[in-house]
């Protein structure tokens, strides 16, 4: 039997309702700036660029992990500021697992979100999250973060550490198949005209 490393010993982790975990291995942000070709809506996203500054801050992810590779799990919080482009809800990049079996649960713990999901061959759905609300979102089903409220979107996530993100998949599909809009005071799915299908 091997001994334990320093990185394979349990962590205590303080994970915030307002996003961000104490005892985390790293944080990465998004600006607004990096978040060209996202939204169908190019000139309404240039507007908000202008107006904000490319360095406003979008989204931050916060995770923790303890070891590389299979059988490990890497735990983190994702925060999504609010925000609208033209019609569309503020979203993170979404992505399909690089080693696309491997499945990702996400709690919410604060606001309110969709997780809209779309499979390589034409399976879609969008979950709404709300506080005490989570999806379980199988291997092989792409998926984004969307926040339909007004205040950050935040969730606790985990995954497999050998999972991996594509994140070109939706880029190079013309964005996913719906977009998340505002509906009244409410949202609704919306087909996506420049979606041209994923890539097998």
């Amino acid at each position: 039997m091997s001994t334990p490393t320093a990185v394979d010993i349990p962590t205590l982790l303080e994970i915030s309702p307002e996003g961000g975990i104490e005892g985390r291995s790293r944080r990465y942000e998004k600006f607004l700036g990096d978040m060209s070709g996202v939204y169908r809506d190019e000139q309404a996203w240039r507007d908000a660029a202008a107006a904000r500054g490319a360095d406003a801050l979008v989204y931050w992810v916060d995770d923790q992990r303890y070891q590389e590779g299979p059988g490990a799990l890497i735990v983190g919080t994702s925060t999504l500021l609010p925000g609208r482009y033209g019609e569309e809800f503020a979203v993170t990049r979404g992505h399909l697992h690089a080693v696309a079996d491997r499945a990702e649960l996400y709690y919410c713990l604060s606001g309110r979100g969709v997780m809209l999901l779309e499979t390589v061959d034409g399976q879609e759905s969008a979950i709404e999250l709300t506080p005490g609300k989570a999806v379980n979102v199988p291997g092989h089903w792409i998926h984004r973060s969307v926040n339909v409220g007004d205040e950050p979107f935040v969730t606790l996530f985990s995954y497999a550490a050998d999972a991996g993100q594509d994140y070109a998949l939706i880029a190079d599909a013309g964005g996913m198949k719906n977009l998340v809009v505002a509906d009244g005071d409410g949202w609704a799915l919306k087909p996506n005209p420049d979606h041209a299908g994923y890539r097998s």
